[in-house]
This record gives structure tokens, C-alpha cells and sequence, in this order.
């Protein structure tokens, strides 16, 4: 049973509505086998057609209300498992925006893509079928276990000995399963993963002429795929014919019972046949159950995966004396003490930091030095593990406030452009924007003649399946969108890291102009990038250890000239 089942809305009264409609079905098994029993009967004996024919009509109503009963537990559970999942897809696509990059850092695109595109059908289809093949197993053999009680002992105790055995056998075969369900799993993610990570990869492998000795790594995953998979479906059908086998034999065990007793004169032809139907039907639902193990395995794997996202700790509550105000010329932004844990690893400890106002504020140190860590918090996509936050003299524990997260812009390395046309990608923040103002964004960032020479202008399709854009080109889409949001402060986290030189100082003398009255954080390797900035911030090892402008950092003859020298050597930074 799913820990979590009895917690998803509604499913209390769908498994008491089931768990009815089993017991009435459940009924109607038994009337069934009892008026075929009698019909075979009444001919063997010799009786009237009519007499045979009312059993048998009797019969026909039974098995009719049976699979009426039968539709109408599996309407209700496709309705319950559809409803919740649509829920969970939503709960989940929330969870991951709310979590921000940090999310995709965690768990890599290619899973959350794979999770949200396959993993809810896989859980709408897990919850579809555990609740009425886990209600039948429950109510439908004790029914018939009372009625073949009522007939025979001796059958009806054989029939208790043999389920016990058939159940540990079954849990045996899951426990044996387990593992290779889960070794083909990780693989699927793994070729989930390595097919996303490639699609968004393909263009600079061309670029690098790397792309047709890609096809050996991904020729490698998808064989580790194929082989997993085909050991998986092994144990599946193995198991599947065990189940069926010891089901049979516990049938023919009941069957040599009831058939001494019958030649011997200890039972009647009747009740014998009677038992003789019912007991298939007694072990039918173990068997449904394992086979469905197998065939749901996925979706409750997925239901793990979902659930371990959507637990993780939210964000405490702010309680907040005044509302953010919108930044300005006087607004005062500090760090204080601030400590960032993740996965044991400690990435600021003691951090303290303060900004004022409008203007460049450039992050600067090595690979590692928590450049990235420091644009999260900021934007509250990453909570500080210890510390304050202070917004013009408010403290608070994070800055995930949606008043504050309403006023900024995020630009990261990789912008996200979807399969839609330009225009729509452009105002993808604010769907509501004119097509003046998208065209005057687009005009600003440097776009309007590249738009032009598109054969559907503003309506030309981009993203998966449509035109292709360069690296700079996306980045020059993710600005202007930031500009129809009109946000006043802008977070670029290394934005030109994947970019050649030149579409770099392309980019650069776009966004310069931009900048002015605004609150612009600039996190970068890249240190030509610093000459522009008002402000540097030099970090090391996770804590500032210069801030100044460029000239004020050279004077100092600190890391900030350590950094510089470094470059000049040519050393990664």
C-alpha cells in the first residue's frame, strides 16, 4: 500500500465508493458461479430445458451486473487517479519554479523534463490501478472463503492454506524484481537525461565537429538501456508465469479434493462444480496484483520522485512589520553573517555584503568561489542556511519575498527558449504586452534586423523544431524580456560564459546602455567585463575579500590585481 494514498484529496471516499462496489461484485461472483453450477447440474441430471435456461438467465444477470460493477470501479479510479495526478503536475511544476535553478542544479534538466513529460502518466496509471486491484484482494476471496465455508470445510480451509502461501511467494518475486526494476530505472534516467543534455547540446557539438562522434556515447546509453530493460521484462514474465502456474496448481489441488470426495459420495455435483468456479476466482486478484506490479512499477517509482520534491523544506514565513517597497535611488540591501550549506558542502560562511541604489555591481573570483551561490541568494532561489537579509532596514531570513522577487530580473547562462515564435518568447513574463512594445524590447537589445530578415517576421517559430538561434541571440531574447518586465534591478548570472569573443563585446555594448538606473549585479569570470561596474566584489573560498571600483582594486594591489594577473597568464579563472 502507498504511504501516501490515504493523504491525496478524495481518496478516502473513492476507496469506501470502490471497496462498495467490490463487495456488491464480489456478490455477484458468487450468484454467478452458484446458477452456472446449477444450470450445468439441472442438465446433467436431466431436467427441464426451462428449468436449465432460468438458472442459466440468472447466470447472464449476474455476470452482466459483474462487469457493469467492473467499469464502474474503473471510471471512478481513472477519474480519482486523472484528478490527482493533473493536481500533482501542477504542485510540482510550482515547486520547481519556486526552487529556481536550484532545482535543475539538484536534480539536472533532463530528470525534471523526463519526471514532468512521462512520470505523471506513469502515477496517474500507478494510482489507477492499486486501488481496485488492492481493494479486490482485501474483500473479494474473504467473500467467496465465507460461501465455500458455508458448502464445504475442507475445501474452504484448503483454499485459506494455499493464499497465505501464494501472497509470500508474490512478495518474494517483488522483493527479487525490485532490483532489476530499479537498475532499469537509473538507466532510463540516464538516457532521459543524456538525450535532453544532448538536443540542447547538438549545436555547439556541430559547431566544435564533435557531433558524429557523439553517436558512439549515445549509442553506449541506449544499449545500457536496451539491456537493462530486456532483464527487467525477463523477470516480469517469469514472475508473471510463476504467478499463473502456483495459481493453477492451487486450483487443481482444490480440484483432485473435491474430485475423490465427489466419487466417493462425500459431495454433491452441485456444490462441487460451485467451488470448482470460485476458486480461479478466489486467487484472481493475487494474480492481477503481480501482474500489475510490473506494469506499475514506473509510476510509483515516479510517485517517489515527485513526492521528494515537493517535500523539500519550504521556505520559513516571512512576517514582514511593511511591505517591500519598489527599489530605488535610496534603497539599502545588506547580507549579514550569512552561512550557505549545500549537501554538506559549505559555500558562504560569515558573508556580509551591502548595496545601495542604482548602479553596476560586478562579482568576480575563481571557478568555485560561490559567484552563482551569491546571484541565487539574492534572488531568493537559494535560502541562506544561517544570517539576515536586511531590505532598507527590514530584516528578514531570505530574500524570497514575493515583493522583492516581483522586482527583479534573472539572466542566466542558458536561457530557456520555448518551441513558440519570437514574439511570444519575447513576452513569454508579460503575455499581455502589444506588439509595439515587444517590437521597441527588441528593437533596444539589437534584435529588430535580425527579425527583419525572417520570412515571418515577429511570427517566425523558434526553440525545438523551428529556427535555430545563436548563443548571443538567445541572450539578446532573455534581456528583452527583462525590458517588457520593466524590472529595476537585473541578476546576470555569467551570461556570456558560453560565448566566442566577438558576439561577447557584440553583447556587451548592447547591455551596457541599458544598465543605467537600474540595480544591475554582474557575476562573471570574465574580467574584462569589471571596467564597466561601479562596484567590484572580489570573492574567495566563499567571502568577500575585496570591493571597490576597478582603479581603487588596482591600487590596492590585492586578489582583484592577483585575478588580473592570473588572466594574463592565460590560467582559467
Amino acid at each position: 500500500m502507498d504511504k501516501y494514498l490515504l493523504q491525496y484529496k478524495g481518496s478516502k471516499q473513492v476507496m469506501a465508493l470502490i471497496g462498495l462496489l467490490t463487495a456488491v461484485q464480489s456478490i455477484a461472483i458468487v450468484f454467478q458461479a452458484i446458477y452456472l453450477a446449477r444450470a450445468i447440474t439441472q442438465l446433467f441430471q436431466g431436467a427441464d430445458g426451462s428449468v436449465a435456461l432460468q438458472s442459466f438467465v440468472i447466470f447472464v444477470v449476474a455476470y452482466s451486473a459483474r462487469q457493469i460493477l467492473q467499469w464502474g470501479k474503473e471510471r471512478i479510479s481513472y477519474t480519482f487517479a486523472d484528478r490527482t495526478a493533473k493536481e500533482f503536475e501542477q504542485k510540482l511544476l510550482r515547486k520547481i519554479f519556486d526552487m529556481g535553478p536550484q532545482a535543475v542544479g539538484k536534480y539536472g534538466s533532463g530528470h525534471l523534463v523526463t519526471l514532468g513529460l512521462e512520470g505523471v502518466p506513469k502515477f496517474r496509471k500507478y494510482l489507477e490501478l492499486l486501488l481496485p486491484r488492492t481493494l479486490s484482494i482485501a474483500i473479494v476471496p474473504f467473500v467467496i472463503l465465507i460461501y465455500v465455508f458455508t458448502l464445504d470445510k475442507m475445501s474452504a480451509i484448503t483454499l485459506l492454506i494455499v493464499l497465505p502461501i501464494l501472497i509470500t511467494f508474490l512478495i518474494l518475486i517483488g522483493m527479487v524484481s525490485k532490483k532489476q526494476i530499479d537498475a532499469q530505472m537509473d538507466t532510463y534516467r540516464l538516457l532521459s537525461r543524456h538525450f535532453v543534455d544532448s538536443l540542447r547540446g547538438i549545436v555547439t557539438l556541430k559547431y566544435l565537429g564533435r557531433s558524429r562522434s557523439h553517436e558512439q556515447s549515445i549509442a553506449s546509453v541506449s544499449d545500457k538501456y536496451r539491456i537493462a530493460t530486456n532483464r527487467s521484462l525477463r523477470y516480469a514474465f517469469l514472475s508473471s508465469f510463476s504467478l499463473d502456474f502456483f495459481a493453477s496448481l492451487s486450483v487443481a489441488v482444490v480440484a483432485v479434493e473435491l474430485g475423490l470426495r465427489l466419487i466417493n459420495g462425500q459431495m454433491l455435483l452441485e456444490p462441487s462444480l460451485a467451488i470448482l468456479i470460485l476458486a480461479p476466482e478466489y486467487f484472481s486478484p493475487v494474480r492481477e496484483l503481480g501482474n500489475d506490479f510490473h506494469a506499475t512499477a514506473d509510476g510509483k517509482d515516479a510517485s517517489l520522485q515527485i513526492h521528494k520534491i515537493l517535500e523539500e523544506a519550504e521556505p520559513p514565513e516571512l512576517n514582514l512589520e511593511t511591505p517591500i517597497q519598489r527599489w530605488s535611488a535610496e534603497s539599502t540591501l545588506e547580507l549579514r553573517d550569512v552561512t550557505v550549506k549545500m549537501e554538506e558542502q559549505t559555500i558562504f560562511e560569515g558573508l556580509n555584503l551591502a548595496l545601495r541604489g542604482y548602479g553596476k555591481v560586478g562579482i568576480i573570483g575563481h571557478s568555485g568561489a560561490g559567484k552563482s551561490t551569491l546571484i541565487d541568494v539574492l534572488s531568493g532561489f537559494t535560502l541562506p542556511t544561517s544570517g539576515t537579509c536586511v531590505l532598507d532596514g527590514q530584516e528578514m531570513p531570505h530574500f524570497g519575498a514575493a515583493g522583492w522577487q516581483d522586482q527583479i530580473a534573472y539572466i542566466p547562462q542558458h536561457p530557456t527558449i520555448f518551441p513558440d515564435s519570437v514574439c511570444n518568447n519575447i513576452r513569454f513574463y508579460e503575455p499581455d504586452a502589444t506588439l509595439v512594445e515587444v517590437q521597441e524590447a527588441a528593437k533596444r537589445v539589437g534584435l529588430a534586423d535580425l527579425i527583419a530578415t525572417f520570412p515571418n517576421g515577429y511570427e517566425e517559430q523558434i526553440g525545438v523544431a523551428g529556427r535555430v538561434l545563436s548563443g548571443g541571440e538567445e541572450q539578446r531574447i532573455a534581456v528583452a524580456r527583462s525590458l517588457l518586465q520593466k524590472r529595476q534591478i537585473l541578476l546576470f548570472d555569467e551570461p556570456t560564459a558560453h560565448l566566442d569573443i566577438e558576439t561577447e563585446h557584440e553583447l556587451k555594448q548592447m547591455l551596457i546602455p541599458l544598465f543605467e538606473d537600474k540595480l544591475v549585479v554582474f557575476a562573471t569570470h570574465r574580467i574584462h567585463w569589471m571596467r564597466e561596474m561601479n562596484t567590484i566584489i572580489v570573492l574567495e573560498h566563499g567571502k568577500v575579500v575585496e570591493s571597490g571600483s576597478h582603479e581603487e582594486l588596482i591600487h590596492h594591489n590585492g586578489a582583484y590585481c592577483r585575478l588580473l594577473e592570473a588572466r594574463e597568464k592565460g590560467h582559467a579563472l
